[in-house]
């Protein structure tokens, strides 16, 4: 077995380890989870009602908006099912156990992805149904046919790899900060949430902001232009995939050279 193999599956083998912890509380877990879904699809509802009430939002009917709210929530539980404890990276450096993901024979990253293993059920359960919702809204209506529907979960993929990278990125700062909370608002949560919508309703100045300096337009909105609303061509479908490879190898050699400052806080 050569040493990816290994490091494999020792990840998997932490992960499996995660779940089963998770699961020693199952009605928690399941009650969590319908509770997580009812509140997330309430709060799109609310949008949908105003939606409904004035016809759309800057050209984007009240489909196509479940639909960029519907990737950007899949995409977001992609990446934080499978590295979670990214986000969280500034426990680790505040308490110095980051010390101990050093001393595991797993490169770094590996190690601390799975250190809290979250099974998302809720944010599948209310990203899934927007979706179904949405796709089938704008089918019947004749806007979208089915290629849409064939590359929606590759959008949603390489909408995690960048959310992924962005959150990388953001973590990797806290080798020199200690404390990232506060920047994590910024380029994750405020970014995240404001791109769940049409960027075209914001001035030019965030559009671009969103689009190129916190690349979370790439996610949805970008790929929904063409698959959509039918506008630009496919090859907007390859520029999301190479944005999508350059943020996650720049993510990953800015990660790397971080590690080389970390200075132990201690407890």
């Amino acid at each position: 077995m050569n040493s990816f193999q290994t490091w494999m599956h020792m990840y998997l083998l932490l992960i499996r380890t995660t779940v089963r912890s998770r699961m020693q509380y199952k009605f928690n877990f399941v009650i969590g989870s319908f509770l997580a879904a009812f509140i997330q699809i309430s709060e799109f509802l609310m949008v949908a009602i105003v939606l409904a009430r004035f016809g759309g939002i800057r050209g984007w009917s009240i489909h196509e908006v479940g639909y960029l709210v519907a990737v950007m929530t899949l995409s977001k539980t992609l990446y934080r099912t499978i590295a979670d404890e990214v986000h969280h990276l500034e426990k680790y450096l505040v308490s110095g156990d980051f010390d101990q993901l050093l001393t595991r024979p797993l490169p770094v990253l590996l190690a601390l992805m799975p250190q809290s293993f979250r099974i998302m059920i809720g944010e599948v359960m209310q990203g899934g149904f927007i979706l179904c919702w949405s796709l089938a809204g704008m089918l019947k209506a004749g806007s979208i046919g089915w290629p849409t529907v064939w590359w929606t979960p590759f959008i949603i993929l390489t909408g995690a790899i960048i959310l992924f990278s962005i959150g990388l990125a953001t973590a990797t700062i806290g080798f020199w900060t200690t404390r990232i909370s506060e920047l994590q608002t910024f380029t994750e949560d405020a970014a995240r949430s404001a791109a769940q919508y049409p960027l075209a309703i914001y001035p030019k100045w965030l559009a671009s902001f969103l689009l190129y300096a916190i690349p979370v337009g790439f996610v949805n909105y970008l790929p929904s232009l063409y698959l959509v609303k039918g506008e630009l061509g496919a090859w907007v479908l390859a520029v999301t995939t190479a944005m999508a490879v350059v943020c996650l190898a720049a993510a990953l050699r800015f990660w790397q050279f971080g590690i080389t400052k970390y200075q132990s806080t201690g407890s």
